[in-house]
């Protein structure tokens, strides 16, 4: 597995958040996390990234420990990250910002032209400052910029929200694309027809704790299963 989730247990301050989480993620996989507005998702990210680090429990990402050490050698492994809000640097061009994303991991390295391959509006925004993109440019260049970071994985935090049904197409052919090359996907959403029609396996949280776990195609397939685990 690239990445590892054993028993953990994520606070806010005295506020538990995260109760005995587990899943893993095989290399190449695409793993959907669902479940509702604060069911622990990003919660589980943050932890991943350990950005909120758990209490109990260990996470492993390539076989490494990487439960509570410290983010930015967390990311330099080869995770990359597509928040919900991009954080992207709003001053900097957008080649400014992918330029400063350039990591060296053990897995593969991504170009610049590749990433304007994937989304071909890239090339003709390079020399504009992200404040001025569309919130459909915005994600481009934050995908663009966990891919130059050469990932192992790459973790989407709720990667449709706000989009255009253009955008969000070519954002979940591009989760494809990183799967076929060996790269394994988190893929974070409340739009769960959205994230199961991309993926292999997933898990639905409820109130920080796992409901269910299975192959995504039995979600899919089952509304009346879909309809008891998420209302819909």
């Amino acid at each position: 597995m690239i990445l590892e989730i054993d028993n953990i247990d994520t606070f806010y301050g005295e506020t538990q958040a995260l109760f005995g989480v587990s899943l893993s993620v095989a290399p190449g996989e695409i793993f959907a996390l669902l479940g509702p507005n604060g069911a622990g998702k990003t919660t589980t990210i943050r932890s991943i990234l350990a950005l909120t680090k758990p209490r109990r429990g260990a996470i492993k990402f390539d076989g490494a420990d990487v439960t509570r050490g410290p983010t930015h050698e967390i990311a330099r492994k080869g995770i990359g990250w597509v928040p919900d809000d991009r954080r992207l640097c709003p001053t900097l061009t957008v080649a400014r910002n992918l330029s400063i994303a350039k990591k060296k991991t053990r897995f593969r390295a991504w170009s610049v032209k590749e990433t304007c391959e994937i989304f071909s509006p890239l090339e003709y925004l390079m020399e504009r400052e992200c404040e001025n993109l569309s919130g459909g440019e915005m994600q481009m260049v934050a995908i663009a910029r966990a891919l130059i970071g050469s990932p192992g994985i790459v973790l989407f935090d709720e990667p449709s929200q706000g989009l255009a049904p253009k955008v969000v197409g070519d954002v979940l052919a591009t989760i494809r694309r990183l799967k076929s090359e060996g790269v394994a996907s988190l893929v974070v959403e409340q739009n769960a027809e959205i994230a199961l029609s991309v993926a292999d396996r997933a898990a639905i949280l409820d109130r920080g704790r796992i409901a269910w776990s299975g192959p995504a195609a039995q979600l899919r397939e089952n509304k009346a299963l879909r309809k008891k685990l998420l209302g819909a």
